[in-house]
């Protein structure tokens, strides 16, 4: 007889107290996205008018193929 049975994670899952854990989890990821989906929604017009703005930033930097972090010197034809 072997006095230390192997734990199984598949067996407690199966068992009375694995699936009220799994209910529970269930229950608690339904009402944390519901609850957090309105505060998502909320901010999302100002992230995209922040991420538009920060676009427009990077994009008026590399403008006309000028990159400000190129450290070569122009050349003078010599």
């Amino acid at each position: 007889m072997d006095p230390s049975p192997k734990f199984s994670i598949s067996r407690w899952l199966r068992s009375k107290t694995g699936l009220a854990f799994i209910a529970f989890l269930a229950i608690a990821a339904f009402f944390l996205i519901t609850e957090h989906k309105a505060h998502l929604f909320g901010v999302l017009p100002y992230a995209l008018l922040l991420l538009s703005l920060l676009l427009f930033l990077f994009m008026r930097r590399w403008q006309d193929g000028r990159n400000p972090h190129d450290s070569r010197q122009p050349e003078d034809g010599k």
